[in-house]
């Protein structure tokens, strides 16, 4: 598993992060204090506050590389 924190504070950037997610079948978590968030869902992602990081957990053992790739826009 790997951690990586993430900005996602506009509604544009969470569709495009939700379509980005959803080309992998991996599992992604939002971690946000105490809640945990499945990051393929638009509803559970607007249910967080967005006005700060968030950190995402990527449970992938192969292609974290292409997954990072694609993670650019959203890193901090």
């Amino acid at each position: 598993m790997k951690t990586v924190q993430i900005s996602l504070n506009s509604i544009d950037k969470v569709k495009s992060f939700v379509n980005d997610l959803t080309k992998f079948d991996y599992d992604f978590d939002l971690v946000s204090g105490r809640y945990v968030i499945d990051a393929k869902s638009i509803m559970g992602i607007f249910s967080l506050d967005l006005s700060k990081p968030i950190d995402l957990n990527i449970h992938a053992e192969d292609s974290v590389d292409d997954i990072m790739e694609i993670l650019k826009p959203y890193l901090l």
